[in-house]
């Protein structure tokens, strides 16, 4: 489709890929995989200024027609809050344990191809930029700390051990040492430049690693919550609606007692006069109950996707299209966050959709909790959602193809981990208690998050700390009871709620929105309403924000 609206999306995904080589390397758009991104404050105002000359442009065209409507209400709303967030200072204190800064710098390097000699040199070129990325890094941080926009110190003491796993050591060799060993088997590949590199590389993250323990901490927020202001802000970016945080808090509490009282039930199915703790360790540590192995992991998860697919397309819930059947299960690389998570295919396909599951360290891994993560990560969540809108070129604009929402595409991939529990996938309880707790889990840091960021006590009522303010470690503990994961996941996750405010809530908040839409749409069609068709609806607008969803699928 050809629009005003359409082609300035196009423009805007372009000229963003020539400012943001790291998003086109994510997105497959070629030219610039050879460039790191420039996170120097000069990076940051270039791309600051390409959303504000892009919503300029935008607010004087035509969207009379329905697909031009919604294409420009998806751009606007990432322009908008793009220009508020940096009018913040956001840029200057991105410093979290995933989905910031330095995680972009050093993941983008995991979805590059490596299979030629043509290929490391490319990796070799970005690679020695490495270290200018991340001196623009430390600007950027600096700037922000002469004018007191800090990050808090938990979160630049977590990224520092971050770095220093990346970096490595003699003994342990870090992320690029490894990494750049795969060319010694590639005929041609400049594997004595890429060792080169790759050692600068390190070096770099060392530095960093450094800068933020001795320098940047000191000056950092000591507080752990955010405050509401930025936190309303960081709610409107990842639910693309505005809801208020008190509701959202007692919501939250509401679903988590529900969830515990559900797998408190189950526990007892599995093992009876046990409680739901004792039923959690049985299944961690029973080796019968366990995968030995990264590949026969990897592998069993690839057999639970491929299962899910081909029950999916057989009994015509979705029509999944051939050039997306492929989602591949791998391991992500050691020194990253904790949690598992999904990276959508490159526009023309060569790369597929792809689960990233960290091992941590653990050779063995528990099965019980994981079949409900694959349908998460891949089919019908994330792969699905996000592998339809990447080919969908007919009807959405290049923006609305690329561009994620998390209360939406977090929302849609929890919505489906419920709809496999609808189609009878988590028969065997012990899967239905991994199902449940992952609910749990989400529900949970809805609570968590809005309590410690927004400064919400503990309900009078409550049974546990009555009263009190939350903490870290009351985070910790709260989490933990309602957690499938082992204690380091779980530590993992407050550093990350506690560096990436709003986000957690969105995957429990979206999904609560598509099951409203869901009830809605039944009330409105009755015995003639018809779930693939509304799926295909839905998955067919692309990624937007909640209040968009909830405008568009009133008209199903």
């Amino acid at each position: 489709m050809t629009s005003a609206v359409y082609n300035l999306s196009d423009q805007y995904i372009e000229k963003q890929a020539e400012l943001d080589p790291g998003t086109a390397t994510y997105l497959g758009i070629p030219g610039h995989d050879h460039e790191m991104t420039d996170f120097s404050p000069a990076g940051h105002e270039a791309r600051a200024q390409l959303d504000r000359d892009t919503l300029t442009a935008l607010n004087g065209l035509d969207i009379s027609s329905d697909a031009d409507r919604l294409a420009a209400g998806v751009l606007r709303e990432s322009l908008e809050l793009g220009v508020q967030e940096y009018a913040a200072g956001e840029h200057l204190r991105s410093i979290r344990v995933i989905a910031g800064d330095v995680d972009a710098a050093r993941s983008i390097f995991d979805l590059m191809p490596t299979e030629t000699a043509t290929h490391w040199s490319t990796i070799a070129e970005r690679m020695s930029a490495v270290p200018q990325a991340f001196a623009g890094m430390r600007e950027s941080w600096s700037l922000g700390a002469s004018k007191n926009v800090v990050a808090p110190k938990r979160q630049a003491l977590a990224v520092a051990a971050q770095l220093e796993t990346w970096a490595g050591t003699p003994s342990a060799p870090g992320f690029f040492t490894m990494f750049v060993e795969q060319a010694a088997s590639v005929s041609g590949a400049p594997i004595e430049k890429l060792r080169e590199v790759a050692k600068r590389a390190s070096t770099a993250l060392a530095e960093t690693a450094n800068f933020l323990r001795k320098e940047y901490a000191a000056k950092a927020d000591p507080r752990d919550g955010v405050g509401p202001d930025r936190h309303a802000l960081a709610r409107r970016r990842y639910l693309g609606m505005s809801i208020d945080a008190k509701d959202a808090y007692e919501w939250g509490w509401q679903e988590t007692k529900r969830l515990d009282a559900e797998i408190a039930r189950v526990s007892g199915e599995i093992k009876p006069g046990a409680t739901a703790a004792e039923v959690r360790h049985l299944l961690d540590t029973d080796p019968a109950r366990a995968i030995q192995g990264e590949d026969n992991l990897r592998n069993w998860l690839q057999e639970i996707m491929d299962e899910a697919r081909d029950f999916l397309i057989s009994n015509k819930h979705f029509d999944i299209p051939r050039e997306i059947h492929t989602c591949e299960a791998m391991i992500s690389p050691p020194g990253g966050a904790a949690a598992m998570y999904y990276t959508g295919p490159s526009e023309d396909l060569s790369r597929p959709g792809r689960t990233w599951y960290p091992a941590n360290g653990r050779t063995v891994f528990p099965k019980w909790s994981e079949p409900t993560t694959a349908y998460h990560e891949g089919v019908p969540g994330h792969h699905l959602q996000v592998a339809t809108a990447t080919i969908n070129s007919s009807k959405l604009s290049r923006f609305q193809r690329n561009t994620f929402v998390s209360g939406h595409g977090e929302g849609w991939a929890l919505y489906a981990e419920r709809l496999m529990d609808e189609f009878g996938f988590f028969k065997n309880n012990e899967y239905r208690l991994g199902y449940l707790y992952a609910q749990a889990f989400r529900a949970a840091r809805v609570v968590i998050d809005t309590g410690v960021h927004c400064g919400l006590p503990i309900p009078q009522d409550s049974n546990w700390h009555p009263g009190e303010h939350w903490t870290p470690e009351l985070m910790l503990e709260f989490l933990t009871a309602r957690s499938s994961s082992d204690a380091e996941f779980n530590r993992s996750e407050i550093d990350r709620y506690l560096g990436w405010p709003a986000q957690a809530i969105s995957y429990k908040l979206g999904e609560r929105v598509w099951l409203d839409l869901r009830d809605q749409a039944k009330q409105k069609h009755g015995t003639k309403f018809d779930l693939r068709a509304w799926h295909a609806h839905g998955l067919n607008l692309g990624n937007l924000g909640l209040d968009l969803l909830k405008s568009e699928m009133s008209r199903f």
